[in-house]
């Protein structure tokens, strides 16, 4: 089977980045004077897109997973993508959006009872969130807001961000 062959093989089953596609090539013994042409040729017919794939990889993680810019950006360099294409993609995520999904996944971490009993809640809540990669800023809002709400009795119901 040939590099370009295997490559689409595997862009079949998802999208991928050049660098992360080549190294999976590399993997499997294609010879770097194969694979360069093969993925210059995918890429070419619109195959293979590093920026499209970064959106693609955004939008979807941020919608099911509510994952913050930090752990999206981690995920980015992990697979492979290029600087450009992480700044493109994550240049829209602003700082309301981010507290916004932050706020989403502290409700949905109190819903699945995972809620620590006590003083201990405010730091369970932030570790949970920060592996989320959520910005400080936004889990200081989120915690405030959460705070806010145990004191005035309405633990575990969902409050109106734009009370």
């Amino acid at each position: 089977m040939t590099a370009r062959e295997r490559a689409l093989r595997l862009l079949a089953t998802r999208s991928h980045f050049r660098a992360e596609l080549a190294r999976k090539l590399a993997a499997r013994g294609h010879a770097p004077e194969e694979v360069e042409p093969a993925l210059a040729e995918l890429a070419a017919g619109g195959y293979l897109d590093d920026a499209r794939t970064a959106a693609e990889l955004v939008s979807e993680r941020r919608l099911r997973s509510g994952w913050g810019r930090a752990r999206l950006r981690a995920e980015l360099v992990r697979r492979g993508a290029p600087p450009d294409a992480v700044a493109a993609a994550l240049g829209g995520i602003g700082a309301e959006d981010d507290l916004e999904l932050a706020r989403l996944a502290a409700a949905r971490w109190a819903r699945r009872g995972e809620a620590v009993p006590g003083a201990r809640l405010a730091a369970a809540l932030g570790r949970h969130l920060a592996r989320k990669g959520f910005s400080q800023s936004a889990i200081l809002a989120v915690l405030a807001q959460a705070g806010a709400a145990e004191e005035a009795g309405v633990e575990g119901e969902e409050t109106d961000p734009a009370e």
